[in-house]
């Protein structure tokens, strides 16, 4: 009986044992159950007014943007026209000279003596040629009294005839070495500053070589080159915002000139844009940057550049919209990443087109997060309390 009692009592205690068991596992898996329910990255994530935007309705005007060296179209290389001693310079780098003025002299003492040479030679064909009138009107006279045959008067024509010609010959001599005098002399071809020396007096100079540089910096060119898909929307004589390097403000230029044809490689279509100088103040040279702009009379749906991220070739925002995946709270939203389609760019304001993908009543991030997740709920608050919700893990 007492054994009977020992193994009732024994049982008792195990059973007790395993209730206390069973209720201390019950209770660590309803505390994990709970940390599971309110762990930190299923939490609402809270954004300011400022981290968020919708979509506004504006214009985009079109821009076009092209840079380079400038350019002085009016540019001449004064050269020798003949060899021979470069006896003089009048300027120096940086002078300023007018058309027509002297810039020097070569020693030009074989053009000179050919040049006198061939000015005897027109003074013997002219006495040759006086010499021939006379005869021949002798001999008119003779064959009108018939005192000399025909044959005779034409070979008297004859020989005056080559005596005009020969000294028309010898004129013709004498008028090209003039010129070639004239043009030997190194006169400014036009106004401007002279930009380089390339020969001292003293040295023997070539003909054709390069003597002075003369650079006329009143108007100045940017050239530049634009899209087959964008000249189309240009004109020639279209107003253009050039910035030169050193320039704290832009300056006006004038779209001058366009290209027929694209250039092969880059498919670029090249542009000139003409820029005034009155006062000098540009030189060739200086980089420049141009930008053509051309009004927008649509109305587009525009976003901040900032809101649009870029994953596999597309462009995606971060929309609050619909219901979280917590349903805790139903006056929380949840975010949605959309796929939309941009349009035109602005730089300038930092906006972006949206062709496709956005209403205009969508409510989006602003700005770009790290770790953003579909569905995860999310709200807009002020900013004191986004900022006391930032500092605790999201």
């Amino acid at each position: 009986m007492r054994k009977l009692w020992w193994l009732v009592g024994v049982m008792v205690v195990g059973a007790a044992g395993a209730a206390a068991v069973w209720a201390v596992r019950a209770k660590s898996a309803d505390s994990a159950s709970s940390a599971t329910m309110t762990k930190p990255e299923d939490a609402a994530l809270e954004f300011t007014p400022a981290e968020v935007t919708r979509p506004v309705l504006t214009s985009m005007p079109e821009r076009f943007e092209f840079s380079g060296p400038l350019m002085a179209p009016r540019m001449a290389v004064v050269r020798a026209k003949a060899a021979g001693t470069l006896l003089s310079l009048n300027v120096s780098e940086g002078s300023r000279v007018k058309a027509g003025q002297s810039l020097g002299s070569i020693d030009l003492s074989d053009l000179q003596s050919r040049m006198n040479e061939r000015s005897a030679g027109v003074e013997s064909a002219q006495a040759r040629l006086t010499e021939a009138e006379r005869a021949h009107a002798a001999n008119e006279n003779l064959a009108r009294q018939q005192f000399i045959s025909g044959t005779a008067l034409e070979a008297s024509k004859a020989t005056l005839e080559a005596a005009r010609a020969q000294l028309k010959s010898t004129q013709a001599q004498l008028s090209t070495s003039k010129l070639g005098i004239r043009e030997a002399a190194l006169t400014a071809p036009i106004s401007g500053i002279v930009g380089k020396r390339s020969a001292l007096p003293g040295e023997k100079v070539t003909a054709e070589q390069e003597v002075i540089t003369v650079v006329d910096l009143s108007t100045l060119e940017l050239v530049g080159s634009v899209g087959t898909h964008q000249v189309s929307a240009l004109k020639p004589g279209q107003a253009v915002q050039v910035n030169v390097e050193g320039q704290a403000t832009a300056v006006k230029g004038r779209l001058d000139r366009i290209a027929p044809t694209a250039e092969s490689g880059t498919r670029g279509i090249r542009v000139v844009v003409a820029l005034s100088n009155p006062g000098e103040v540009f030189r060739a040279g200086q980089y420049a940057s141009a930008v053509v702009q051309l009004e927008d009379i649509a109305q587009r749906l525009t976003i901040p550049i900032t809101a649009v991220s870029q994953a596999s070739g597309q462009d995606y925002v971060w929309v609050i919209e619909g219901t979280p995946n917590n349903l805790n709270n139903p006056n929380q939203r949840a975010l949605v990443r959309k796929t939309v389609t941009t349009g035109r760019r602005d730089a300038a304001t930092g906006r972006v087109e949206v062709v496709q993908g956005l209403t205009a009543d969508a409510q989006l991030l602003a700005a770009r997060f790290d770790n953003l997740r579909e569905g995860r709920a999310a709200s807009v608050v002020a900013a004191k309390a986004a900022a006391s919700a930032a500092s605790t893990p999201r």
